[in-house]
């Protein structure tokens, strides 16, 4: 099963959602010049505060020059999280000279698209139970 998810705005903000097996891949991309910037996966396991919670550890890989590594970490141990299933976020989003107004804007973009994921997820496959 594969769906796409996207954001409005000046910043629009894209991602395919593909489900393999229990886990989700994710490719994010946005701007003048999508690429692979970064790579994240996430692991979910119990919360170290309240065992009884799913939380999730990831791990980043940033490809040298590229600054997408703080989205790919946020969306993947969100989006494991929340679904409690692996998940694998690769994410390339570049527009020229942006200022720190449009960056910001681009990260509330991403937070937007993350919430969209988790949403359309728990309709179409649910969460995976422990």
């Amino acid at each position: 099963m594969e769906w796409t998810v996207k954001t409005t705005g000046d910043y629009p903000i894209e991602a395919a959602v593909r489900v393999l097996g229990d886990d989700l891949l994710i490719a994010v991309w946005g701007g003048t010049h999508p690429h692979i910037g970064a790579v994240g996966i996430a692991h979910p396991r119990p919360s170290l505060k309240d065992p009884e919670q799913i939380s999730a550890t990831a791990s980043i890989y940033t490809v040298i020059g590229h600054k997408e590594d703080a989205v790919v970490q946020k969306m993947a141990t969100e989006i494991a999280a929340a679904l409690n299933r692996m998940i694998v976020v690769t994410a390339g989003i570049h527009w020229d000279d942006l200022t720190p107004e449009a960056i910001g804007k681009i990260v509330e973009g991403c937070e937007t698209l993350t919430w969209k994921i988790i949403e359309e997820a728990k309709g179409k496959i649910g969460t995976k139970s422990s």
